[in-house]
């Protein structure tokens, strides 16, 4: 067994080992595209099944690591991911392709919330009286970073070594058990309580008299996530459809590139009031996604394609978190992650139905005109939920993140 320390990179090398494998089959969608012939609306469907299959662990496991022990949820959520991952080797024909997704999402909405609490606790049970700034910014950096981090890796597997369809598995099956052996190996830091809570999923309730600003916080999160949702399903699709591109290393790098930006701004905008994090992230969101679209629609240049994605993750990733910012101190403690499973919700809505109203789009009108319609109408929602809430906010108030609170922020990149 590994001491506190040693166990809290462990920890955090295997969070980013599973958050970079979901997000593997982004520069592969055109392959798959193109040997099976189907279409952009098949590639959102099988998105749209890992956000259902995350939806729904969230709320029936998610958060079972504080009375059940953390390694009790983490190891079976890691084996799901290898479970996926053999899927994807085993059943490469679209209906096996759903199935893996749906059994990835499964995985990673029981592990997100519960392995960043895990690293927060190796964190400061190794380190007692220490700031959990550090644990907080370690466990963002697996979370989102891994995204990243998978995409590129996978494009660039994809685009030099054997079996472009298959490799890229092989290799993530091997990093997947090591993650599952280094999580076994890390020591358990929840206090299981002798006789356990009766089993409930995880409730989502709001006050009557929050409801006004808890909606208009998950309205910016349901933009941020949609601009994710997008980048780990069409945009390599984009790369290769619109700007004919044909290397999947440079689709998997445009996925990099826009999570990078969320990390990076997210710890650049730390200093900054939540006001003013909310202000600068809606219009670095907005600019991003006009960028986007007015390359795919007009210039055709993939230099302002990177442009347009380092500028909406810039905006997604801060904003992610400043909507469970805002959304934490609506309800009292105990009532705390009711509100934010909440904020998980609305987002993973806005992680599925904009895609899949993109892809089914395109069975009517062209890539560019459904981009376009997608464009203006994630534009909208951030806006008029960014405004009124910033207009609600104090000047000077600041995103003070609790370790219980920063555990429950993982699920916000769960793209």
């Amino acid at each position: 067994m590994l001491n506190r320390t040693s166990g809290f990179w462990v920890a955090a090398l295997s969070f980013l080992i599973v958050m970079a494998y979901s997000t593997v089959p982004a520069p592969l969608w055109s392959l798959y595209q193109q040997r099976d012939g189907f279409s952009t609306f098949a590639v959102t469907i099988a998105f749209a099944a890992y956000a259902v299959g995350v939806v729904i662990s969230l709320f029936l496991a998610g958060h079972l690591g504080d009375s059940h022990g953390r390694r009790r949820v983490l190891l079976p959520a890691v084996a799901l991911e290898l479970l996926s991952a053999a899927l994807f080797l085993l059943w490469p024909d679209l209906p096996g392709l759903i199935v893996a997704r749906v059994v990835s999402g499964l995985g990673i909405g029981m592990l997100t919330a519960t392995l960043t609490a895990h690293i927060l606790d190796l964190h400061l049970t190794a380190r007692p009286g220490a700031d959990p700034g550090r644990g907080q910014v370690v466990s963002t950096a697996a979370n989102l970073g891994g995204f990243g981090v998978g995409a590129a890796l996978s494009g660039v597997l994809a685009q030099w070594a054997p079996a472009p369809l298959v490799t890229p598995y092989v290799v993530f099956v091997v990093l997947l058990a090591l993650a599952l052996l280094g999580v076994a190996l890390v020591p358990e830091t929840a206090a299981v309580p002798e006789v356990r809570p009766a089993y409930r999923p995880q409730r989502v309730r709001v006050p009557d008299h929050a409801r006004g600003r808890f909606f208009r916080a998950g309205g910016i999160a349901f933009a941020g996530f949609a601009v994710m949702g997008l980048f780990t399903s069409l945009v390599p699709g984009f790369v290769a459809g619109q700007l004919h591109i044909t290397s999947k290393a440079t689709a998997g790098f445009v996925v990099f590139v826009a999570f990078a930006a969320a990390v990076t701004a997210q710890v650049l905008m730390r200093p900054l009031s939540l006001r003013a994090q909310i202000g600068l992230a809606t219009g670095l969101l907005v600019a991003g996604i006009v960028t986007l679209t007015a390359v795919v629609v007009v210039a055709g240049s993939l230099g302002w394609f990177f442009a347009g994605g380092l500028l909406a993750g810039a905006g997604a990733g801060p904003l992610l978190k400043a909507a469970l910012a805002v959304a934490g101190p609506l309800a009292d403690a105990a009532h705390r992650g009711e509100v934010l499973a909440g904020i998980f919700l609305i987002g993973y809505i806005g992680l599925t139905v904009p895609v899949v109203g993109l892809g089914v789009a395109t069975l009517v009108v062209s890539l560019p005109v459904a981009l376009t319609g997608f464009t203006v109408v994630i534009a909208a929602i951030a806006l008029a939920t960014a405004v009124p809430l910033v207009g609600q906010l104090p000047v000077q108030s600041r995103t003070k993140t609790s370790p219980s609170m920063a555990a429950s922020s993982a699920g916000s990149s769960g793209a």
